[in-house]
């Protein structure tokens, strides 16, 4: 168990824990996959970019491999100033610019991630611009793609293209075919990824490009804002800063949770790999409850405080579900859940109680 004051007595830098991270993971990282290639990433500041950067950045010191990155962002100086260990990479050159207007590179690029989108609960509250942030930042960088001669795309969607799951669904299957409410404005972050999809799917089918879909569906680890929307990063922050965990609603919700290093790892798998207009699930098949996952930050984090579940429902059943079947990527790809919950908690908050 790790109480508050050891937390604050063991907080480590960022890319010391990735490092640490991927070191551990070693064995499943391809490093060669990469060797002499140019790889240009969108989002590249965001949560998975910071970790992609991460990885690449690992790569380069520890393995004999040479490549070069491309990054976007709007603001890499802000980003540099977080992260010093970025600064001065001599692999990495930062495009700055908007994803739905930023200047073309004039040089061929061999391979793209894309997995800029704004997952925000301000963005949610502002659907029509979310959605065409979505679907122009995904026609802009596929026609990067196109301009710059790349021959492989990894387009990173979301779970939310399936739509909600029904209590009795126990995994999200890729072969389903269900969709969001078109008459929920809740869904245009899920319906842009369906039109992401399509769009790359054309691309690969108009072009000579591989293109891979990557629905990605919960995740933790440092850079995970602790003030959003998300369940576990706010367990995390009251872990840390409340004397309990409250839980408003009845605490039945399902989910799952990858670790950020294997997301990073998976994702790097997944573009060199993953076969050419082919959806991938991402993400944990290891289920837990919304309160028994307030509790499990508790024990790994501050054992002596408590978690308490404000909501009551009538219902014996779970409630809402989001869980994934990684079946598909774990018997093609080899792909798995690698971290164990407890330490991706305790890793999450190393970082985190330093930069709430």
């Amino acid at each position: 168990m790790t109480s508050r004051d050891d937390m604050h007595a063991s907080q480590k830098p960022f890319l010391e824990i990735a490092s640490a991270d991927f070191a551990r993971l070693a064995q499943h990282i391809d490093s060669q996959d990469f060797a002499g290639k140019t790889i240009l990433v969108s989002g590249a500041t965001g949560f998975f970019g910071m970790w992609i950067l991460a990885l690449f950045a690992w790569m380069q010191k520890t393995r004999d491999v040479q490549f070069r990155v491309l990054a976007i962002s709007r603001n890499p100086r802000n980003f540099q100033a977080r992260h010093p260990w970025i600064e001065g990479a001599e692999w990495l050159q930062w495009i700055t610019g908007d994803i739905q207007d930023f200047t073309f590179p004039e040089e061929t690029v061999d391979c793209v991630i894309h997995a800029a989108t704004d997952t925000s609960a301000a963005a949610g509250r502002s659907p029509g611009l979310l959605l065409n942030s979505i679907v122009r930042g995904t026609e802009r960088i596929l026609a990067c793609a196109k301009a710059c001669h790349a021959k492989r795309i990894l387009l990173v969607s979301s779970g939310g293209a399936y739509g909600g799951q029904a209590v009795e669904t126990p995994r999200l299957l890729e072969s389903l075919r269900t969709a969001p409410s078109t008459m929920d404005l809740g869904s245009a972050y899920g319906e842009g990824k369906r039109v992401m999809e399509l769009l790359g799917a054309i691309h690969a089918h108009e072009n000579e490009c591989d293109v891979v879909i990557a629905r990605c569906f919960a995740f933790v680890g440092a850079g995970l804002p602790l003030d959003g929307h998300f369940a576990i990063g706010n367990f995390i922050r009251d872990a840390l800063t409340q004397e309990r965990i409250v839980i408003r609603g009845d605490g039945k919700g399902v989910r799952s949770y990858l670790y950020a290093a294997d997301l990073a790892v998976w994702l790097m798998r997944l573009l060199s790999n993953g076969q050419n207009r082919e959806i991938y699930n991402v993400g944990s098949d290891q289920e837990v409850m919304i309160a028994e996952l307030a509790r499990q930050v508790i024990a790994s984090l501050a054992p002596e405080k408590t978690v308490v579940v404000e909501g009551a429902s009538n219902s014996p059943g779970a409630g809402n579900r989001y869980v994934p079947s990684i079946d598909q990527a774990r018997e093609r790809l080899g792909l798995d859940v690698w971290t164990p919950l407890p330490l991706a908690i305790h890793n999450t908050a190393l970082w985190s109680s330093k930069n709430s």
